[in-house]
């Protein structure tokens, strides 16, 4: 699993120079396919699975989770977008998204991002040996709805390894104490999607997209998380993180 997260967070910092406006996303599944599969002989996780065709998702704006790839659609200065990508190495995969900010953006639309990246470090901090999965909601939830945001309700993180989606589900609001109590040798996403507005969602015509209801901003982030004998180690900590 560490091996799988180290290659997946390499990604990121390859693509960093990539995402930028008039890039299509399209072009970035064709970028990260080869380099997973050619630079890291790694497979992407995400193809094939429940018939998805890509290996990534690129959520731009008020999509929360599942854009697919569009050659027609070109990064322009404003966007907000949303790279959720996975990457499976000897048979263990790993999970991880991030937000890009195509040049200036909306100070409303940096403020969102911030916060959500804010959340996903509360709610990761929570974990270690004896806590609980609700401890983790309660953290995430408590920051976002302090900032005036909503967390979505019908996506979630979950437990990953040998497979994509495993159990237990890790939800992204809740109450302190309840749920599953840690231990060490778990590994799971943290992955909230944060809204500007309501919670409430919309899955677009192709089956895949999941919109804000309300049309209005969403941002998330995500990372693959170990329980340890201690507390926590993030598999996919990307190399600006590690300060």
């Amino acid at each position: 699993m560490r091996e799988s997260g180290r290659l997946l967070a390499s990604v990121f910092s390859m693509l960093d120079d990539f995402v930028a406006a008039g890039v299509s996303t399209m072009a970035i599944n064709d970028k990260v396919e080869a380099f997973i599969t050619d630079v890291l002989s790694a497979r992407p996780a995400s193809k094939g699975q429940y018939d998805y065709p890509y290996v990534l998702n690129a959520s731009i704006n008020e999509v929360i989770c599942h854009g697919m790839p569009d050659e027609n659609r070109l990064l322009k200065e404003g966007d907000i977008i949303n790279l959720d990508i996975t990457l499976e190495k000897n048979g263990f995969i790993a999970d991880s998204s991030k937000m890009y900010c195509i040049g200036q953006v909306q100070p409303r639309a940096s403020r969102l991002v911030k916060a959500t990246y804010e959340a996903m470090w509360q709610g990761i901090e929570q974990v270690k040996p004896g806590a609980t999965l609700g401890d983790i909601g309660y953290a995430i939830q408590k920051h976002a709805e302090s900032h005036g945001y909503s967390v979505v309700r019908e996506y979630c993180g979950h437990g990953i390894g040998r497979e994509m989606h495993e159990e237990p589900q890790v939800l992204h609001h809740g109450l302190k104490g309840r749920g599953l109590r840690l231990q060490p040798g778990m590994t799971f996403t943290i992955e909230p999607m944060i809204n500007e507005g309501t919670y409430k969602t919309k899955t677009k015509k192709d089956g895949w997209t999941v919109v804000t209801k309300d049309k209005k901003l969403s941002a998330q982030w995500e990372h693959t998380i170990l329980v340890t004998e201690t507390g926590y180690e993030v598999l996919t900590l990307r190399e600006e993180e590690k300060h």
